[in-house]
């Protein structure tokens, strides 16, 4: 991402679910970056020099899990320092009116005249301002009598890490160090040998200083899950024995066992992936960052559509898609796209609302755009078995009916706000790609280096190299030693919050699988949805949407993964499908409303109404909703994943493409509700991918097109 301002720095820890990190200075500042550079450059050497699974997973942890202490700040001493001080203020407050009262009494006792009742006039030698507001007036930010210095002080000894960060650090680097000094010894111990006492105590304080981490860094609501699961896994013989969902209950030694002392818990697949891909990723994320590639991306945005009254809106949507290279946060490319493409949105015309819509659809594009998709699509490749590359084949086509749906829609937006060409300073497209388009190179050669069999790890490994290389192409990009090492602990502490996250799952994960409890549910699903494909689909989607309001992407897709899937795989849907259907779904919730972080996120920025820049973002956003049913439920859906022969997979991304269009006239290109409600039809019919629905559904566009037109010729007759 690009260099986030103050205000923009603000925005995204208002709006992203990821909590905001303090802001560190002096000799900590400075030892938290050499530890996070020590990360990425021991993340950078397993590529090279492989580790041991569980060795590598938990020395990969034993570095973030304290750093995300020292980092992140607890919330408790704000909660209770804001509490004492509107304490306080209520307590000044009724003092000084009960002085006013008593001196009221007396001047009234001493012949003065008290004010007639509703005329407003003040008593005597009384100052109106001077009274105190009301406590539930004045806001906690707004202490009385704090000079600046004093404030600025506390607010500098409020961001240090507190006696309780470092105790809390300090023993979670003891627990992860302490299996790691006889590693094949407690291994063994977890596979037969009974746990020792110490081993339980250590299993179960690791336990809790995951969940305080999941709090920090992401919110209460992942934590208490993770505690609903644990108790389900120890109490679960409490509950009747016809339940579907009952177990025999496992004392502590056990579920510390399958936690702890393997790969089935805390350091199972989706630590595996925060530890490799995603680390290394967001390395070399912050390399592109630091080389000038964020500013060059967003400068050829806006140089390529320069002429036509939808260029802005088009361009907007294109910088998104770019900037997904450098970024997996919806919420992050919204800000720091809209502080540069907002003002541009506006003097082209575009109303608050629409214009926000538009950032929030382009910033959710950055997690579902290849080469660099979101966390999930990592974890769906370790799920699956399959190379990073074929993931990166199934989330082509989908991301281009993705951009086909936004860029239809700002086109007939375009014309229906009546917006206008503007005119940006700046290079032509072509001198920028003459003179930085060697950008683009670390990005083709990931995928050009996976396609020739090398791992995802090494081909992004590379790329970093390669970028890291090309940054002296531009002297006021060029990455020296300090630019170096700034960008390596960028990426090493960007992952904090998601290694906190994947590691708190792997408590779900574990406790699924040593309860059953994933089949267990899954049945119930198929069975509540008497067997049907359509309803299970319909149920799973609401589901992980749900889920997807409460925690992050990366979280809900986990959770959702190891539930929802079996359901949707037991029905006849592949795996592939299934994964593909619950990622796109986890990711959408980022634009759903009630919450839609990005939207809410676009909407501070434009300061344009919450809900309808919610439901703007939702409109541009349609086609990614529908889409993935069309995979799961038709056999030709798996032609959108990639999957078959190259000409059936053509053949049904065209038909595709002609769905979205029809969506996209349905939601705002024609005038009347009939033909809107036929162009909606035919989009449904032809998402089937069926010979006979698809023939049917161009019909009924068809219809709808000569019905739009007639009604316009006989409006218009001229």
């Amino acid at each position: 991402m690009t260099e986030l301002s103050d205000r923009e720095a603000d925005l995204v820890s208002a709006h992203e679910q990821e909590r905001p990190a303090r802001r560190l200075g002096g000799a900590l500042r400075l030892g938290v970056w050499v530890l996070g550079g020590l990360l990425s450059a021991y993340s950078l050497m397993v590529v090279f020099r492989p580790v041991e699974a569980l060795q590598h997973r938990m020395t990969f942890l034993a570095v973030a899990l304290p750093l995300v202490f020292v980092c992140y700040r607890s919330g408790l001493s704000e909660f209770l320092r804001r509490k004492a001080w509107l304490l306080r203020l209520e307590w000044r407050t009724r003092h000084r009116r009960a002085d006013d009262r008593l001196s009221a009494i007396g001047r009234t006792s001493a012949g003065a005249t008290p004010p007639e009742p509703g005329t407003g006039a003040q008593p005597p030698e009384s100052d109106a301002g001077s009274h105190p507001p009301e406590a539930s007036d004045v806001r906690p930010s707004e202490a009385p009598d704090v000079r600046p210095s004093e404030a600025k002080a506390g607010a500098l000894r409020s961001e240090r890490p507190s006696v309780m960060d470092w105790v809390l650090a300090a023993a979670s680097l003891a627990v992860l160090l302490y299996p790691l000094a006889a590693i094949d010894d407690f291994r063994d111990r977890g596979s037969g040998a009974a746990l020792t006492e110490l081993d339980i105590v250590a299993g179960l304080a690791l336990t809790v200083l995951l969940l305080e981490a999941v709090r920090r860094t992401v919110g209460m609501t992942l934590s208490v899950i993770c505690l609903i699961f644990l108790f389900y896994a120890h109490y679960g013989s409490w509950l009747p024995i016809d339940w579907t969902i009952g177990h025999r209950g496992f004392d502590l030694s056990q579920i510390v066992s399958q936690l702890y002392t393997g790969t089935e818990g805390f350091f199972g697949v989706p630590m595996q992936v925060a530890a490799s891909y995603i680390i290394l990723f967001t390395i070399y994320g912050a390399v592109l960052d630091f080389s000038g590639a964020s500013r060059f991306f967003i400068d050829l945005s806006f140089a390529a559509f320069r002429r036509s009254r939808s260029a802005p809106g088009r361009t907007v949507a294109t910088a998104g898609f770019l900037l997904g290279t450098v970024s997996g946060s919806g919420v992050a490319t919204t800000v720091s796209l809209g502080s540069v493409a907002w003002p541009v949105l506006r003097r082209a015309g575009y109303p608050k609302e629409p214009a926000g819509g538009i950032l929030a659809a382009s910033g959710i594009g950055a997690i579902l755009s290849p080469p660099t998709l979101g966390a999930a699509a990592f974890i769906i490749a370790e799920y699956l078995r399959v190379s990073y590359l074929e993931v990166l084949l199934y989330a082509t086509i989908p991301t281009l009916l993705y951009y086909l749906g936004i860029f239809l829609a700002i086109e007939i937006d375009s014309r229906r706000f009546g917006t206008r060409a503007v005119e940006v300073d700046g290079p032509r497209a072509g001198r920028l790609l003459l003179r930085f388009g060697y950008h683009f190179s670390s990005l083709i050669l990931i995928v050009v280096l996976m396609a020739l069999d090398r791992s995802a790890y090494q081909a992004v490994v590379i790329a970093t190299a390669v970028a890291f290389g090309l940054s002296f192409f531009d002297p006021r990009h060029r990455m020296g030693p300090k630019r170096l090492g700034q960008s390596l602990a960028k990426g090493a502490l960007e992952v904090l919050p998601v290694t906190a996250v994947c590691a708190a799952a792997g408590i779900i994960v574990g406790v699924i699988t040593q309860t059953g409890l994933g089949l267990n549910l899954s049945a119930i699903i198929v069975d509540f949805a008497a067997g049907h494909l359509i309803l299970t689909t319909l149920m799973s989607a609401v589901a992980v949407m749900l889920l997807g309001l409460a925690v992050p992407v990366t979280a809900s897709f986990i959770i959702a993964a190891v539930i929802i899937g079996p359901a949707l795989t037991a029905l006849g849907v592949t795996q592939a499908e299934a994964y593909m259907f619950v990622f796109y779904y986890a990711v959408l919730s980022e634009v759903s409303p009630p919450t839609a972080l990005s939207a809410v996120a676009a909407a501070a920025i434009t300061g344009g109404n919450t809900y309808r820049t919610m439901m703007m973002a939702w409109r541009y956003t349609l086609p990614a909703f529908l889409v993935p049913f069309a995979f799961v439920l038709t056999p030709n859906g798996q032609a959108l994943l990639g999957q078959g022969p190259i000409g059936t997979v053509l053949l049904m991304a065209a038909v595709s493409a002609v769905a979205v269009a029809a969506l996209a006239l349905a939601m705002g290109g024609l005038s009347g509700w009939f033909e809107r409600v036929l162009a909606c039809v035919a989009a449904v019919l032809l998402l089937f991918l069926e010979p006979v629905p698809i023939v049917a559904g161009l019909a009924v566009l068809a219809v709808a097109a000569a019905v739009h037109l007639v009604r316009r010729r006989r409006r218009d007759p001229a």
